[in-house]
């Protein structure tokens, strides 16, 4: 049975249940969990003067939000073009099935679309079966590569000079 959705921007009271989903994510993918305090780290971002993240959310038609996709534009060295990066897409499991992904995906073509970006990228991790089935129904095309993350320590601060007398 297909829901009727509204897919929208995210607004500044939707950071709590935007913060839960999140969480809910982290688990789903298996990921170290969060430090918390995710909402008010994400806010400035989400809402400040010339914000490049988005995100966009599925609302069900009792008003629940079932889940979100975050983007953000970036610059393709190869393609010498920016893109829409869909960094996350997730739906609470009770709302998988019901066409609310696809509204999604829908959503973000359009603020790629709306933003004049002609190209949108994301990963999924390979053990998601789930995924890479919608994402082969939609049309996309995989690509496959092994993603890394560096942690990279503070700069030290600077030694005070020694004071001339």
């Amino acid at each position: 049975m297909e829901h009727t959705s509204a897919i929208r921007r995210a607004r500044v009271g939707d950071l709590p249940r935007l913060a839960e989903l999140m969480h809910e994510h982290i688990a789903y993918e298996k990921s170290a969990p969060r430090p918390s305090g995710l909402a008010e780290q994400l806010g400035p971002q989400l809402f400040a003067e010339g914000a490049r993240l988005w995100v966009l959310l599925a609302e069900t038609p009792d008003g629940l939000v079932a889940g979100y996709a975050a983007c953000s534009a970036e610059f393709s060295f190869w393609d010498a073009r920016d893109h829409l990066h869909m960094d996350c897409l997730y739906l609470a499991e009770e709302s998988r099935g019901h066409g609310l992904g696809a509204a999604l995906m829908d959503g973000v073509t359009g603020l790629a679309r709306e933003l004049g970006l002609d190209h949108v990228q994301w990963q999924t991790p390979v053990w998601n079966e789930g995924a890479i089935r919608f994402y082969d129904r939609l049309g996309a095309t995989g690509h496959s590569k092994r993603r890394y993350a560096l942690p990279v320590e503070p700069a030290a601060s600077p030694s005070p000079s020694p004071s001339s007398s």
